[in-house]
């Protein structure tokens, strides 16, 4: 039998590993994965009739969660302008950033954006793989571009209407692109050419300028990444989006989750997100 001083020494001995495995959150139940949401163009992180709403819907259905949604900017009024007016692959930029510095995300977390912050998610899930995304969920992205005139209601009205006439007006010219959020993921069939030269954020993460290997196994590294789609929507068009990107590899392997329900642009009842969105994040 070991004497008490050599089980002292024992003791003493394992005492760093134990506090390692403790802050690293290796003992005890797993919490919950983490959550980190990007809200649509001309919105906030803490609308709380938006954003502040899903957040509350998803803590009360996984107690203990942690949800980051997104604030790209120093105030909310300056995070509603830059989903209009701030360069995408800033935005996304600035969001990698965020979740690397954030210590409740180093050991992997879900992703979920709404609108154009689905497809700025998987600019993320491709860029910066380190934290980890796991499951990435898109609701109502669009991630093969809009070719079409965005509509936005509520008091982002007027700024949708200069929007219009923007983008009416040369949606690839180069400063257009560099200052107009909706430009860089506008993609004209007619224009394909020009689209592809010229389209500074959705060309490049869709590899339709050249291929990055990197962004492919990234992306192929989500557990799943789930597309909702609205089959009403008036917003975005085309709501279909092609394949570029090796989903069909992901498809086949169980990974794509395809979603659709009736509805207009972002219109999902409380009971829908419960029954199809929090069973991804659980």
């Amino acid at each position: 039998m070991a004497s008490p001083s050599a089980l002292w020494l024992w003791a003493v001995a394992l005492l760093p590993a134990f506090c390692a495995a403790l802050r690293l959150g290796h003992l005890g139940p797993p919490g919950p994965l983490p959550l980190v949401i990007w809200h649509g163009m001309g919105d906030s992180c803490c609308n709380p009739l938006s954003m502040g709403a899903i957040k509350k819907m998803v803590e009360k259905k996984i107690p203990g969660i942690y949800v980051l949604s997104l604030e790209i900017g120093k105030t909310l009024i300056e995070d509603v302008e830059n989903s209009f007016f701030l360069n995408v692959n800033s935005q996304v930029t600035m969001a990698c950033q965020i979740l690397a510095k954030d210590p409740k995300l180093q050991q992997g977390y879900n992703a979920m954006g709404f609108s154009q912050g689905g497809q700025f998610l998987r600019a993320v899930a491709q860029r910066c793989p380190s934290p980890p995304m796991i499951n990435l969920i898109s609701i109502g992205g669009q991630h093969q571009g809009v070719f079409g005139l965005p509509r936005c209601p509520g008091e982002s009205s007027h700024i949708c209407d200069l929007i219009r006439k923007t983008l009416n007006a040369g949606a690839y010219n180069k400063a257009v692109q560099e200052r107009l959020v909706q430009a860089e993921y506008w993609h004209d069939p007619i224009k394909e050419d020009m689209y592809r030269n010229h389209s500074i954020f959705l060309a490049d993460i869709n590899q339709e300028r050249g291929v990055s290997e990197s962004y492919k196994k990234n992306l192929m590294a989500l557990k799943k990444f789930v597309m909702v789609k609205f089959l009403n929507d008036s917003i975005v068009d085309p709501v279909d989006s092609e394949d570029r990107l090796g989903l069909r590899e992901m498809d086949k392997a169980g990974q794509l989750v395809f979603l659709a329900l009736e509805g207009d642009h972002l219109q999902l009842s409380e009971e829908w997100f419960y029954a199809h969105i929090i069973p991804f994040l659980e």
